[in-house]
């Protein structure tokens, strides 16, 4: 499916559109994974941060392109309710591989069900991402379009 946002506002529904496709799905033993794609600038930290403000999280959100990742809590909320308690944040980006994950302690945080995981860049660690990932592509149109296909 595409979607096409002329704006945050925009964004923000297809977002929240997103998550609810998601909460419909079960991961009964390991944290569900969302893949973004898409190039610089193509809107990818946009809506990790629409994610976060619909799931309730009170922290300004920046993209982790050089501590790599960033956890916040989550409250009970509409769309989830109590399913998740820790949304995480990773940007591989400057990853080479798969094998860089470890310092993330990936072996753990992806056996967690309590977490849900948003990856920008999932090519550049593929070999390690879980096959059951939700996998979004950002398409940077112009200025202020961008299509998001899932």
């Amino acid at each position: 499916m595409i979607k096409t946002a002329h704006s945050v506002a925009e964004l923000r529904n297809i977002t929240e559109e997103i998550l609810r496709k998601i909460a419909r799905t079960r991961t009964a033993d390991q944290a569900t994974v969302v893949g973004i794609s898409g190039d610089l600038g193509a809107g990818k930290t946009a809506f990790v941060k629409c994610a976060a403000d619909i799931l309730g999280i009170q922290e300004t959100i920046t993209s982790p392109t050089f501590i790599l990742e960033k956890i916040y809590t989550i409250s009970k909320n509409p769309i989830f309710g109590e399913r998740f308690s820790r949304f995480i944040h990773i940007d591989a980006y400057r990853l080479e591989s798969g094998n860089e994950m470890h310092a993330l302690d990936w072996g753990t945080i992806i056996h967690d069900p309590q977490n849900i995981i948003f990856i920008e860049w999932p090519e550049q660690v593929a070999e390690v991402m879980p096959q059951e990932t939700f996998s979004l592509f950002f398409e940077y149109v112009d200025e202020h379009t961008r299509n998001i296909t899932f």
